[in-house]
């Protein structure tokens, strides 16, 4: 007999899973760097696979939904959570380490793939409310994870390896819960619904609005929220502490998402978590103070909760015919925020930085750099190869302004990085950290600035759909026949 509170339970501990893979691995990449000399653009790599995997495994297995059924969508999950913490966990070596990341981000897309049908089948009469709660786990899984590896992993002095026990655990709570449990159908399949329709059903009118909506609904949270610690943090503000405050307020929310749908309708929560994101989005940007940075992340993180569960919700109520394909459509459109919108925020961020910059003093700064920083590479031993790499970073940029009249924009502010980060015990360092944190802090929030005005867009679309079903008598949800 199919446990309703089993699968449930189950799929919210795998979504668990998946928030501590995503806290582990951005946690543990610089040590990962350290350890295996990587290059940023490798770091990247490691991080960034996890993100393309995710995409991929959705994109996969969600038209397959139907086909092989959910339950052998979620035992793969499983096995790509454990295979990429092991591998991560064992790795010695960069290639081992971002096959583990890989595999990581697979199982995060499976999970996706299979429980988020597995919840519209489990509650067809109360899919927005119940996808709510089974997606809180997300912004709470982030925040207990980084609680527990600051006042546990770190208080114990546990290396790197070791934080991905933290993966491991509820992965294998979740696979003891769900690999013998029977599991529905999805709707789909209850219902008659063959997968050449669900794949015409991508083209619906609603689909046609809702997947562009999708993509900018996922660029107000997700890009943002990568970059708010260290922007804020640039500005003197502990930035992880308010990224922690972000989520207890995402999953809160989620958490009480039943009787918010049946006040406001789905409808009615887009509409207003559209018009709260892009003021929070645009207030972040004047955000100088602590408390004003708390203050609009409060708003920012009251519009942005409900986005994506809202969306799916509202999407397989409105076009149950799409299925699984059409909710594994939308979470990949989604994660697509994070591979375009995030670099074009560091873009917009280095531009906008550059602006604030004290010419005369940068000069003088790159200057000093060219006259001291030979004299101590001779001297230093071990970080002779990374102060070459300075020297010529600076070197180039002084080169073209010489020629130009003007500092190069994106490689000045990298320059001044790789000076502040250097390691090298000279007060140029201490000035170049001085004359670059105000300019990222600056640049960080101007982008958010620039990012903002997207969101009346959403305002606009989700304010006609409101109106349209406010004249039509209320909110309906379409069902399936098999219901």
């Amino acid at each position: 007999m199919i446990s309703r509170n089993r699968l449930f339970y189950g799929s919210c501990l795998a979504l668990l899973t998946t928030a501590f893979a995503f806290t582990v691995i951005a946690g543990i990449a610089f040590s990962v760097k350290s350890e295996f000399i990587l290059t940023n653009a490798q770091l990247g790599v490691f991080t960034g696979v996890f993100f393309i995997g995710f995409t991929v495994s959705q994109a996969i297995f969600s038209p397959l939904c139907d086909v092989i059924g959910m339950r052998w969508i979620v035992r793969g999950a499983f096995v790509g959570h454990v295979a990429g913490a092991i591998l991560i966990m064992t790795a010695q070596g960069y290639v081992p380490a971002v096959a583990g990341s890989l595999c990581a981000g697979l199982g995060a897309g499976l999970v996706e793939a299979g429980c988020n049908p597995l919840v519209a089948a489990l509650y067809p009469d109360n899919k927005t409310s119940k996808l709510n709660h089974f997606h809180m786990w997300f912004p709470y899984g982030n925040l207990i994870a980084a609680v527990i590896l600051t006042l546990i992993f770190a208080q114990l002095g546990a290396g790197w390896r070791s934080q991905l026990i933290l993966v491991l655990v509820p992965a294998l709570g979740y696979g003891l819960m769900m690999f013998t449990a029977p599991f529905p159908q999805t709707e789909g399949v209850t219902a008659g619904v063959s997968v050449g329709e669900s794949f015409k059903a991508l083209f619906a009118p609603i689909m046609l609005v809702m997947i562009p909506m999708m993509l900018l609904t996922a660029s107000m949270e997700l890009p943002p929220s990568s970059w708010v610690p260290s922007v804020l943090q640039a500005g003197g503000i502990n930035g992880l502490l308010v990224f922690g405050f972000v989520f207890g307020i995402m999953g809160t929310l989620r958490l009480l998402a039943g009787p918010v749908v049946k006040a406001l309708t789905p409808t009615g929560i887009l509409f207003g978590s559209a018009v709260l994101a892009t003021l929070g989005l645009f207030l972040f940007s004047m955000a100088e103070t602590t408390v004003m940075a708390f203050l609009t992340a409060a708003i920012w993180a009251a519009g942005i909760a409900y986005f994506w569960p809202t969306m799916l919700g509202y999407v397989s109520e409105r076009n149950p015919k799409s299925g699984a394909l059409g909710l594994g459509v939308m979470g990949a459109v989604g994660m697509l925020a994070s591979f375009f919108v995030t670099p074009w925020l560091g873009d917009i961020a280095d531009d906008r930085g550059h602006d604030t910059l004290n010419s005369e003093t940068v000069i003088q700064i790159f200057e000093d750099v060219n006259t001291e920083f030979p004299a101590i590479a001779e001297n230093s031993g071990a970080q002779e190869a990374d102060i070459m790499v300075v020297n010529s970073t600076v070197a180039g940029v002084l080169a073209t302004y010489e020629a130009d009249g003007e500092l190069p924009r994106g490689s000045t502010m990298q320059a001044l990085r790789s000076v502040s980060g250097s390691g090298v015990d000279s007060e140029i360092v201490g000035r170049a950290q001085a004359e670059l944190n105000p300019a990222d802090n600056e640049g960080g929030r101007r982008s958010f600035r620039t990012l903002a005005p997207f969101g009346i867009i959403l305002i606009v679309v989700f304010g006609l759909l409101l109106v349209r079903d406010l004249r039509a008598g209320g909110y309906k949800a379409e069902k399936l026949g098999g219901h």
